[in-house]
């Protein structure tokens, strides 16, 4: 886990990031808040953790992101009292019993807690492994610049809200949970084998979806639901639904 830390201040801080992503920024008062950022068109940009920092607030994002990211984040300051400032500050997280100063991960009480200081690294969890039994999608692996929030799992990860307002590519995602019913989406499938992330899932020859993280016999999956059935191949390993 390689993260990025900025830390926003400013008197604008929670208006501009209000109008900008996928969660209600009021909430970080009462502990982190995980959100995302959309395209226009409502595809994923980036996701990230937000910790109320004293006057400001801290961003957490998975650095492989970040030098795409912030420049775009930047870009919507425009006369914004807001300033975005990468700092030395590391994660360190885990899942046994709480250091001070910990916080609590929003998406799933399985994923324990984060702590933001001068060291960073786990504490010997076996973090796949929680992630693929609650299909909890991570950044540049599952969740990708095709991807639409709705169907990464984002309202049952508490990622988005669907009663703050306006935010970037609102119209899409809000049309997705309330005209039409998701046909494609992530879900933990059973694994019999294994075979690289990214590898193409087919059934009776025809293509079903794409294969992600693999952990304990289970992985992570983007599949087509009217195709989702026994015996789904992916590279000689073999998937069912749970």
């Amino acid at each position: 886990m390689t993260r990025k830390i900025y830390r926003i201040t400013g008197t604008d801080t929670r208006d501009f990031l209000q109008g900008l992503v996928t969660n209600d920024v009021a909430r970080v008062d009462a502990g982190p808040v995980y959100a995302a950022m959309l395209t226009p068109q409502g595809k994923y940009l980036a996701d990230f953790l937000l910790v109320a920092d004293g006057d400001g607030i801290l961003l957490d994002v998975d650095a492989t992101i970040a030098a795409g990211f912030i420049p775009r984040l930047s870009m919507y300051k425009l006369r914004a009292e807001v300033e975005i400032a990468e700092t030395d500050l590391q994660v360190k997280r885990g899942t046994g019993p709480a250091p001070e100063g910990a916080v609590a991960d929003p998406r799933h009480p399985d994923l324990g807690w984060r702590l933001y200081g001068a060291e960073g690294g786990d504490d010997g969890s076996d973090f796949d492994h929680f992630r693929v039994a609650h299909c909890i999608p991570a950044s540049g692996i599952e969740l990708t610049p095709d991807s639409y929030i709705l169907e990464s799992g984002f309202e049952r990860l508490n990622g988005v809200d669907f009663k703050k307002g306006c935010y970037v590519g609102q119209e899409v995602t809000a049309r997705m949970k309330h005209k039409t019913q998701l046909k494609k989406g992530l879900i933990t499938v059973a694994i019999d084998g294994a075979a690289p992330v990214g590898t193409p899932i087919t059934v009776d020859g025809k293509p079903a979806g794409t294969l992600f993280t693999q952990s304990g016999g289970q992985a992570i999956a983007y599949l087509r639901f009217d195709r989702m059935r026994e015996g789904m191949q992916a590279d000689g390993a073999t998937l069912s639904p749970l």
